[in-house]
């Protein structure tokens, strides 16, 4: 099994379709009679017929792997494969990786109290407090004062990568090792399974700005308020959202 014939299995067309991650896990438990879970195995380094017996589990609880696939195999032994699922059903859109109250986000990125009270502003946590802005509520980025703008833009310029591999691959015990990106189309689906190294070099591509919108672009993560929640507290959580249907072209 080449390099070429693992991409060619990259992007494949689901003849059986698949809504979500249960019923993921079940054909991957039945790979033996599946032809698309066989597939699946050769996305993740492993010839059907060198297998010897396949288990799958939801994960549940907040954490950045979605199932668990325990494949024993006769050259390989066991492994564990712990693959992060993004449904989507359309090239476009975006979808939410990670939501979280900002005092979370100090904790684990070490956050200087100068950015952190930026972005608690950012998100409406606290009152900003200043004068013609387009909110009473909030303070958009591309309304601070150049001095503001660098601190924001130099934090997370310098923290990039550590930022992305946690919103995407997390930390462990289930640090996720793999994303399947699943796209929900109107007669089939089709899907693409990546090395979580490779989604985190993609995603981090590009530099740190601030959009015309007044948001934060973190390479192809767009960093963000919240917001809806019928205008109960939540909204002003830190939100970050990329487009998985990206990695069908990686």
């Amino acid at each position: 099994m080449n390099g070429n014939t693992l991409s060619n299995l990259g992007s494949q067309i689901a003849k059986n379709g698949f809504r979500n991650e249960k019923e993921i896990v079940d054909k991957f438990n039945k790979w033996q009679q599946d032809a698309e879970a066989k597939n699946w195995l050769m996305s993740l380094g492993h010839n059907p017929t060198d297998v010897i017996n396949v288990q799958a589990i939801k994960i549940e609880g907040t954490v950045k792997t979605d199932i668990q696939v325990k494949i024993n195999s006769r050259t390989k032994g066991v492994s564990d494969n712990n693959i992060s699922i993004k449904l989507v059903s359309n090239l476009s859109g975006s979808n939410q990786i990670d939501k979280r109250w900002l005092d979370t986000y100090v904790q684990m990125w070490n956050i200087p109290q100068n950015v952190a009270s930026i972005l608690k502003q950012f998100t409406a946590e606290t009152p900003h407090g200043r004068m013609g802005t387009r909110s009473r509520k909030r303070i958009y980025l591309n309304e601070l004062p150049p001095q503001e703008r660098n601190l924001v833009i130099s934090f997370f310029t310098t923290n990039k990568q550590i930022i992305i591999s946690d919103i995407l691959k997390g930390r462990n015990p289930y640090a996720a090792d793999w994303i399947m990106v699943a796209q929900k189309l109107p007669s089939n689906n089709r899907w693409t399974i990546k090395p979580m190294t490779t989604a985190i070099n993609h995603f981090s591509a590009g530099a740190v700005l601030i959009s015309p919108r007044g948001n934060l672009n973190l390479g192809k993560v767009r960093v963000q308020r919240k917001g809806g929640d019928r205008g109960r507290s939540t909204a002003n959580k830190l939100q970050f959202k990329i487009n998985p249907a990206e990695l069908f072209n990686v």
